[in-house]
């Protein structure tokens, strides 16, 4: 039984989107290094390029599609609640990606969720030292789950600040 309480949504047709299941072992993964409340729910959210650029031009300044969005909840002072957030991953990037770097879908949808639910739980990169330590978690998560290092032929994309490179946006 998974820790979290993934909320998948699909908000387009297409091949080769996680399952329910993948997702909630991805989350899990990163659940498992946190102190995390068992019952802690977030959204994942699959969308086509149109729904992801018009979030990262809004949250983020950025009229261009991305990979992952990281929206985490703020809880109002006083209120215990244990909804961590959302990830809004655009499908037609991270396939995109995919075939890019020469990787499976599948493992980069994992790195995306891993790197995503991540930022959820307050890791950052923008500075070089939260890089290099969030990378280095996302590579030992990612290798228990028997993906390989998902930086090992591109570097660190975690401290360029392209278009495709996902923050944390704030509302």
């Amino acid at each position: 039984m998974s820790r979290a309480r993934v909320d998948r949504q699909v908000a387009l047709v297409a091949e080769g989107l996680p399952s329910q299941a993948e997702l909630e072992a991805w989350v899990d993964a990163v659940l498992d290094r946190h102190e995390v409340a068992d019952d802690s729910e977030l959204t994942v959210r699959l969308v086509d390029a149109e729904e992801s650029r018009a979030l990262n031009r809004d949250y983020r300044g950025r009229d261009t599609p991305t990979n992952v969005l990281s929206f985490p909840f703020e809880c109002p002072p006083g209120v215990v609640l244990p909804l961590l957030g959302d990830l809004v991953i655009c499908h037609p990037v991270v396939g995109t990606e995919a075939v890019e770097q020469e990787k499976s879908l599948r493992d980069h949808y994992a790195h995306m969720v891993v790197h995503g639910t991540l930022h959820l739980l307050g890791h950052d990169h923008i500075e070089d030292d939260e890089a290099e330590a969030m990378e280095a978690l996302e590579r030992k998560i990612l290798a228990g789950l028997g993906i390989d290092d998902p930086y090992r032929d591109t570097g660190s994309t975690a401290r360029n600040d392209v278009a495709n490179e996902d923050e944390r946006p704030h509302p």
